[in-house]
C-alpha cells in the first residue's frame, strides 16, 4: 500500500495530468452512497502502477525484417524486366536487405533437414549467426571454405569443433568435405540477387539452367522452327561448362553488373582453392569382403536419400544434360555464371542470323522481308523443299548447356562458312580449340542426334484437293517433307545397359535386379511403376514414344520376372508370369497357415496391396502429343511479368480509353461525368424554357434548339464539370 503511494505521488510530481479532472476514478456520481464502489476506485488508483510501452529491441534481429523476402525478390523481377538493358551499379543494398538471408536460410535449410522451415520457427540465435554472418560479407571479413571457423552452422551439425582431437583436425582439413552451410547460404542470396539481373537479359535461343524451360521445350521448338533446314551443324561446347579463366568470367559479368562489393565476392569464390583428398593410383585397393549391412535408421531431421526409381532414372540423362558445371566455391551460381558467358555466343548468332537471312519471294516459307512472319506451316508438308538459288537462304540455332545445334537452309559451303566463323570466335572469345570434328556438318537425311533424340526428314505424298476455276473439286497428289522427331532405341539399350538391367546388342535379354532383392513385391512393383511413368512423360514428344515405351516395359518386366524366380525359386520367369499374371500383380509366394486365396486376404486386411506393372500391352500407353507450339513463346512467369508492367504502365491506361472511346463504349468514369452534364442540362433547360414561357415562345422547335445547343456545349474534361462531378460524388456519400 505505501509502495503504491509512493508511485503515485512521483506520477503526480512528473506528470499533473494523470489524475483526470472529469473522471470516476475517486467519485461514482450514479450513486454517491455505495462506499464499494467508491473504495475500490480509490483502492485501483492507490495500486496504480505506471504501463510503459515497450521499446523494441535494436539488437533483435527480427526487427531487421520489415517486408516479406519474397516480396523483395518479386520487386527485384520486376524492376529488372521494366528495365533489362541498365546497368545495374547498387546491388549491396540488397545484399544488406536481412529478408533475403532469412529467405535463403529456409531454402538451404529445407535442402538440409528436408523439410520445410518457417520464418516463425527460426530461433533467435540461429537470426543472431544470420546477421553476423550478414555483416562480414558486408565487411569483407568473409572466407569461402572455411573448414573449423564458421558464423553459422547447419541445424543438423551438432559437433563441436573446439573439442575435436588433432587427427579428425587433420582428417577435415585435408580432405574433400561437403561445402560448408554458411557458403550455401552466401551462394543462395547471391544466387537470388543475379538470376533476375541476367534473366531478363538471356537470350531465348538458351534452354538450359534457366526456370521454365527444359529438355521437352528444345524438342517442341525443334518441330515447330527446324523443319525447313536441309545442313545441321552440332557442337560440343562443354569443354566451357568444365571451367574458363577468372578473367573471362569477371569481365562477361562486369559487362551488366558493376558492383564492387558483388563482384569481389565472386572472384574470391573463384580464386579460392578447393580442397579435395589425394587420389593415389598407383596403390591398388585390396578387395574386401561384402559384410552384412544393417538397415541404416534415419534421425529426424536427416532428409531421406532419392528413392532407387529416381536414381535409375537420373542415369537416363542424355549426353547433352549430364554435365553440371561447378566452378570453385560458386556452388548453385556456377550454372548461371555459365549461362553468363555463353550468352555472348548466343548474341554472336542472333547476329549470324539476320546477316544470312535473305528471303525469295518464289520460296514456300519465310518469304517474308522481315524474317519473324512465317508463311507456311513449317512443321507439316513443305513442297518441293531444296536448296537453290530460287529458295530462301536462313538459319536458326538452340542451345542446351555446352551444346549448340545449328539448322541451315542454304547451300554446304553456307555451313562451312559459318563453322569456321565459330571456330574462331570460341578461340578469340573462350580460349578453346574446336576443330571440324568437333563441329560436324551433317544432312537432314542421315539423321542428327540431340537430347537422345534423332533429328530425320521423311518424304510424304499428301493428296490435295482444292477448288478450281467453275466450282470443279480436283484431286492431285503432292510431294513434301515432314520433320521427324524419334526416341533413338540404340540410346535407350545403352542406358540399360549402363543400370545392369539388359545385356547384348541385338537381341536384348533382361538381367536380373538385385539391387530390389530384400524388397517386398509390392514396393518392388511401385518403384518401377514410378520409373515406368517418367519413362513416358520423358518421351512425350518422340513420335515413336509406344515403341520405345513398350521396349522399356518389357526389358522391366523381364527383370522383375528374373528377380523373382531367383529369390522364390521358381526357375523360370515363364513360372512367375503364371503364378503372378503378366503384369505380376498377383502374389508370388504364400504365408503358412493362411489361405491362398488373395482376393479374401486382401479384403481382410492381411496381405499388402500390390500394383501390377503399367504399359504392359501396346494400347496402355499414350499417344505423342503433338500440341502446337507457339512462335512467340516465354515461359509462364515471364509472361506474367511481361503482363503486370504493362498494366503498370499509364500508357496502357490511355491506349484503353482511346480505344474505348473509338468503339464508342463508355468508361466508368465518363459514365458519371455524363450523370453530371445531364443534371446540370436539365437544370439550364428547365431555367431557359421559363425565360421562353415568360417570352411567349411555346413552340416545340425552340425547345429542341435550346436541347441541342446544350449537348453540343458539353465538356467533360472542363473545370466546371469536374467540379460538379466533386459535389455529385460528395452528395453520394
Amino acid at each position: 500500500m505505501h509502495r503504491g503511494i509512493t508511485i503515485l505521488t512521483y506520477q503526480i510530481r512528473r506528470n499533473p495530468n494523470v489524475i483526470p479532472i472529469k473522471s470516476t476514478l475517486f467519485y461514482s456520481p450514479v450513486n454517491p452512497f455505495t462506499r464499494r464502489a467508491n473504495g475500490f476506485a480509490l483502492f485501483r488508483l492507490l495500486s496504480f502502477t505506471p504501463v510503459h510501452r515497450r521499446v523494441p529491441d535494436p539488437d533483435d534481429p527480427a526487427n531487421l525484417m520489415k517486408e516479406d523476402g519474397v516480396s523483395v525478390c518479386s520487386q527485384m523481377w520486376i524492376e529488372n524486366f521494366r528495365e533489362p538493358d541498365r546497368i545495374v551499379t547498387n546491388l549491396t543494398s540488397y545484399l544488406r536487405r536481412f529478408e533475403l538471408w532469412v529467405l535463403a536460410y529456409q531454402k538451404v535449410c529445407a535442402d538440409e533437414i528436408g523439410s520445410y522451415m518457417p520464418r516463425s520457427s527460426i530461433t533467435r540465435s540461429a537470426l543472431e549467426d544470420l546477421l553476423a554472418l550478414r555483416n562480414a560479407v558486408l565487411d569483407n571479413r568473409f572466407k569461402w571454405g572455411a573448414r573449423l571457423e564458421f558464423f553459422i552452422k547447419s541445424p543438423k551439425d551438432k559437433t563441436d569443433y573446439e573439442s575435436l582431437s588433432k587427427r579428425k583436425i587433420k582428417a577435415i582439413l585435408t580432405t574433400t568435405q561437403p561445402a560448408p552451410f554458411q557458403d550455401k547460404l552466401v551462394q543462395e542470396v547471391l544466387f537470388m540477387i543475379l538470376e533476375p539481373i541476367y534473366e531478363a537479359r538471356f537470350s531465348q535461343k538458351s534452354y538450359s539452367f534457366r526456370p521454365g524451360r527444359n529438355a521437352h521445350t528444345v524438342l517442341r521448338v525443334i518441330r515447330k522452327s527446324f523443319a525447313g533446314y536441309l545442313w545441321y551443324i552440332k557442337g560440343n561446347l562443354s569443354a566451357i561448362l568444365d571451367g574458363l579463366k577468372v578473367g573471362l568470367v569477371i569481365s562477361a559479368l562486369m559487362r551488366d553488373v558493376r558492383d564492387k562489393k558483388v563482384i569481389d565476392l565472386i572472384k574470391l569464390a573463384l580464386v579460392t582453392p578447393v580442397i579435395t583428398s589425394p587420389v593415389d593410383g598407383e596403390e591398388k585397393k585390396k578387395k574386401k569382403k561384402r559384410k552384412y549391412q544393417k538397415k541404416k535408421v534415419l534421425a529426424e531431421d536427416e532428409p531421406k536419400p532419392d528413392p532407387y526409381w529416381l536414381e535409375t532414372f537420373f542415369g537416363f540423362a542424355p549426353e547433352e544434360a549430364e554435365k553440371l558445371p561447378s566452378w570453385g566455391h560458386c556452388g548453385i551460381i556456377s550454372p548461371l555464371l555459365a549461362n553468363i558467358c555463353l550468352d555472348e555466343l548466343d548474341q554472336w548468332m542472333e547476329g549470324k542470323i539476320k546477316e544470312f537471312y535473305r528471303p525469295s519471294k518464289s520460296d514456300v516459307i519465310w518469304n517474308s522481308p522481315e524474317g519473324e512472319a512465317e508463311q507456311g506451316n513449317t512443321s507439316w508438308p513443305e513442297f518441293v523443299p531444296t536448296s537453290g538459288p530460287d529458295k530462301t537462304r536462313k538459319m536458326d540455332c538452340i542451345r542446351y548447356g555446352g551444346h549448340i545445334l545449328i539448322g541451315i537452309r542454304g547451300p554446304r559451303a553456307d555451313a562451312a562458312t559459318l563453322r569456321k566463323q565459330l571456330i574462331e570466335f570460341c578461340d578469340q572469345k573462350y580460349m578453346i580449340k574446336l576443330d571440324n570434328e568437333s563441329l560436324p556438318i551433317e544432312h537432314i537425311t542421315k539423321g542428327i542426334m540431340f537430347l537422345d533424340h534423332v533429328l530425320c526428314r521423311r518424304v510424304v505424298y499428301p493428296t490435295l484437293r482444292y477448288t478450281a476455276t467453275g466450282g470443279k473439286i480436283i484431286s492431285e497428289k503432292g510431294v513434301g517433307t515432314l520433320l521427324s522427331v524419334t526416341a533413338s532405341l540404340k540410346q535407350c539399350i545403352k542406358q540399360f545397359r549402363k543400370l545392369n538391367f539388359l545385356k547384348g546388342d541385338r537381341e536384348p535379354d533382361p538381367q536380373p535386379c538385385f539391387r530390389m532383392f530384400h524388397a517386398t513385391q509390392a514396393h518392388t512393383n511401385a518403384q518401377m511403376n514410378k520409373f515406368l511413368s517418367t519413362m513416358v512423360e520423358w518421351y512425350r514428344y518422340a513420335d515413336n514414344r509406344k515403341k520405345v515405351v513398350n521396349f522399356g516395359s518389357y526389358i522391366i518386366r523381364g527383370s522383375l520376372a528374373k528377380l523373382y524366380a531367383a529369390k522364390y525359386k521358381l526357375r523360370s520367369r515363364a513360372k512367375v508370369y503364371k503364378i503372378g499374371a503378366r503384369n505380376l500383380s498377383r502374389p508370388l509366394k504364400e504365408r503358412k497357415g493362411q489361405s491362398p486365396e488373395y482376393q479374401n486376404l486382401l479384403r481382410m486386411g492381411l496381405v499388402e496391396s500390390i500394383d501390377g506393372l503399367q504399359y504392359t500391352r501396346m494400347s496402355l500407353i499414350p499417344e505423342t502429343d503433338y500440341t502446337p507450339f507457339p512462335s512467340n513463346w516465354r515461359p509462364d512467369h515471364e509472361k506474367a511479368l511481361v503482363e503486370y508492367i504493362r498494366l503498370d504502365d499509364p500508357k496502357t491506361l490511355e491506349e484503353q480509353r482511346s480505344c474505348i472511346g473509338e468503339q464508342g463504349l463508355v468508361s466508368p468514369q465518363d459514365y458519371i461525368s455524363m450523370l453530371v452534364w445531364n443534371y446540370k442540362r436539365n437544370a439550364i433547360v428547365m431555367d431557359q424554357l421559363s425565360l421562353v414561357k415568360s417570352a411567349g415562345s411555346n413552340t416545340e422547335g425552340d425547345h429542341r434548339l435550346l436541347l441541342s445547343s446544350n449537348r453540343e456545349n458539353y465538356d467533360p474534361n472542363s473545370k466546371e464539370e469536374e467540379e460538379s462531378e466533386e459535389g455529385l460524388h460528395a452528395s453520394q456519400i
